[in-house]
């Protein structure tokens, strides 16, 4: 009986253990989630400032799709 009852102790300890590196992992990355997160919305704005620049530059008469595989 004392045998079954060290494994269970072992196994609890080393289940403990992991506990605690899940735990401070999943702290870390919470923390790096509230960095990033409106470095987000930051990017976001300036993709779409890009995409309007490059709207505006495009061509005023584009190649219809089938004329391009024409050529």
């Amino acid at each position: 009986m004392h045998r079954i009852s060290a494994k269970q102790n072992y196994l609890l300890d080393r289940l403990r253990e992991q506990g605690k590196r899940i735990e401070r992992l999943s702290q870390i990355e919470h923390d790096l989630i509230k960095e990033v997160h409106p470095q987000v919305g930051e990017i976001k704005e300036g993709m779409d400032e890009m995409i309007a620049a490059a709207k505006e530059k495009a061509e005023p008469n584009p190649i219809p799709p089938k004329e391009r595989k024409a050529r």
